[in-house]
């Protein structure tokens, strides 16, 4: 990355055009969060049942993120951004217009597929915009995403204490997020061009040395890919388990009700979106690698104070500190994988992104099963495990050396 003082103009409305579209999929992904109630009363679809489509979902999206990646490299990721978004957000009305299991299933594999190629493109567009701008600013992409999902569940909330049909509310968020979409699109950057001059050294080899060269450069690419895509399933595992398992976890071990067991999840997602909000300041001030070491490091101590304590309020600065740590790290992994200097950071970013999303499902299902034999506190040893694992290998996400 190049620093700049400052970003022309171009950057900057590029950048509010970027902002504006991870907010619109945060804000997608919240209106099919709050309207499942009625649409699984709707549909007539039992819990179990619903388990299996939101996994076919979540299969769907990584299809989506695997098929983006290349096209985004072909086309563009301005394009991509715009036809993702596009799907995304007519997909978004298809569940409310579900009756029955099978058309559920069909809606939620669109709407999965349109998510996943959304978030490989916007994704490689924030990089293209971060690089321009001439400092870290992907945390804060990452934080108005969770806040178009906080924006969402309000109004979601909002319509249904209203009494509004779902299907009109569906409507009219998908009529919104594509309006946006095309106004945000012709203010996103177009793809930097390959710079011809990245392997000056090995035009001047013979053929045989270059290709000798090219090859031992794209193993070492790959490696590098590999070990990003590692790091992204491990934080991304001790995310999935914060999310799904916080709450369980405080009310289990420490009996507390219902309603104090709900905080140890707001104590994590608001310390989340805190720190992704001031992760890039840290980052541009001590790097990638020092947000991604410490803040494993401070997640860790989070999570080990979660399983050792025994009173409430220490539990819930356990979940904060876990949430904080982890809230700068996915940025800089993205970051990371869209400046490895390849002709193709899109198809890159996709198969680090996939990685990560199956951390992101696996770690709730193990923890899940790790409870038919232990106490869910002890199962928190996987997340603490991970988090470890990506302190101690955190200097894979430092910038290539300029040759």
């Amino acid at each position: 990355m190049v620093l700049t003082p400052t970003a022309d103009r171009p950057t900057r409305v590029a950048r509010a055009a970027v902002f504006t579209v991870f907010g619109l999929n945060g804000f997608l992904l919240a209106m099919w969060v709050v309207h499942i109630p009625p649409i699984t009363d709707r549909t007539g679809v039992a819990k179990s049942t619903l388990g299996m489509f939101i996994l076919l979902m979540a299969g769907a999206g990584i299809v989506g993120m695997r098929i983006a990646g290349p096209l985004a490299d072909r086309f563009g990721s301005r394009t991509l951004v715009a036809v993702a978004a596009i799907i995304a957000s007519a997909a978004v009305i298809g569940p409310g217009l579900a009756t029955g299991p099978v058309t559920l299933a069909l809606a939620l594999a669109c709407f999965g597929f349109g998510n996943g190629a959304l978030d490989v493109s916007m994704n490689t567009q924030a990089v293209h915009v971060e690089r321009a701008y001439g400092r870290p600013i992907m945390s804060a992409f990452h934080a108005l995403f969770s806040g178009g999902g906080l924006l969402g569940s309000l109004l979601g909330a909002a319509t249904l204490r209203a009494g509004w049909d779902m299907r009109i509310t569906l409507l009219l968020a998908a009529i919104g997020c594509a309006a946006l979409t095309l106004a945000a699109f012709p203010r996103l950057l177009r793809d930097d061009e390959p710079a011809q001059s990245e392997r000056p050294a090995a035009a001047d080899l013979s053929s045989t040395d270059a290709s000798v060269a090219e090859h031992s450069d794209g193993r070492a690419h790959n490696r590098k890919v590999l070990a990003l895509a590692v790091i992204a399933f491990s934080v991304l595992l001790a995310e999935g388990v914060a999310n799904d398992w916080s709450t369980l976890q405080l009310r289990e071990h420490l009996d507390a009700d219902a309603a104090t067991a709900a905080l140890a999840f707001g104590a994590f997602s608001t310390t989340m979106t805190v720190g992704r909000l001031a992760a890039d300041r840290v980052s541009g001030a001590f790097g990638r690698v020092a947000v991604v070491r410490y803040g494993m490091l401070i997640s860790a101590l989070g999570l080990a104070l979660i399983m050792a304590s025994p009173w409430i309020p220490l539990t819930l600065f356990g979940w904060a500190m876990a949430g904080l740590g982890l809230s700068g790290a996915v940025p800089q992994i993205f970051t990371a994988a869209g400046n490895l200097g390849s002709s193709k950071a899109a198809t890159d970013m996709s198969r680090v992104f996939s990685f990560g999303y199956l951390g992101l499902l696996a770690g709730p299902a193990v923890i899940g099963w790790l409870t038919a034999v232990m106490p869910l506190t002890t199962a928190m040893a996987v997340p603490l495990l991970a988090v470890l694992v990506c302190c101690r290998y955190a200097g894979v996400v430092a910038p290539p050396e300029p040759r």
